[in-house]
């Protein structure tokens, strides 16, 4: 089993990352502001406490990890650069300590103009998004541009419209316009995220899940 570190695993869809890397027997390293924010109770957890703005609490976590997942997302008060920032600290500590595997989630918005087919109703939705949460997709934008930059196996998982359904294991991963829809369950995202720790299928490349 792999020592994983969790960053947003105090979030929605971060609680169910923990949960199932835990159940799957991972030896799980955390970054929380706070410990009393964590739900998991396991011997398997560490948590340390900090922000992923701060290299070295965000080093302490990436220490003795052998993949990291990040599940970094804005919230209401947060830096608008909050996940490019917190990729490149994220990146730095990997490099230092050796660390290669990187999976990263971002929302549906963000273009891959290789593999993306986006349909009209696509194209209206990138729309919308652009002119209300701009400041999100621009730094969904930065931190892949980190994520390329670094020379790491990187995999960034897209997500659409994510919903609290209970989890059901069936879900599809394509692009926009191919093989997608337009939400996806958080139980059943953090499941296929967990699984590019080891799976090298999408190392380089921006799959969207969804039902």
């Amino acid at each position: 089993m792999a020592t994983i570190a969790v960053f947003g695993g105090t979030g929605r869809t971060g609680r169910h990352v923990l949960e199932q890397a835990l159940a799957a027997g991972h030896e799980v390293r955390a970054l929380a502001r706070s410990a009393s924010s964590v739900r998991a109770r396991d011997p398997r957890l560490t948590v340390v406490e900090g922000d992923v703005l701060d290299a070295d609490a965000v080093d302490r976590v990436v220490a003795g990890s052998g993949a990291v997942i990040s599940v970094l997302g804005q919230v209401k008060g947060s830096p608008a650069t909050l996940q490019t920032d917190g990729i490149r600290i994220i990146t730095d500590a990997m490099a230092r300590h050796g660390v290669q595997r990187i999976v990263s989630l971002s929302g549906g918005g963000l273009p891959d103009p290789a593999h993306d087919r986006p349909k009209a109703a696509d194209r209206i939705i990138r729309v919308l998004l652009k002119l209300l949460s701009p400041t999100v997709l621009e730094d969904a934008k930065g931190h892949l541009r980190v994520l390329r930059a670094s020379g790491l196996d990187w995999t960034v998982v897209r997500g659409p419209r994510l919903q609290g359904t209970p989890y059901t294991g069936v879900y599809r991963v394509g692009w926009v316009g191919v093989d997608a829809s337009t939400s996806v369950g958080r139980a059943d995202l953090a499941e296929f995220l967990l699984r590019q720790v080891e799976d090298r299928t999408f190392v380089h490349q921006l799959p969207m899940v969804s039902y």
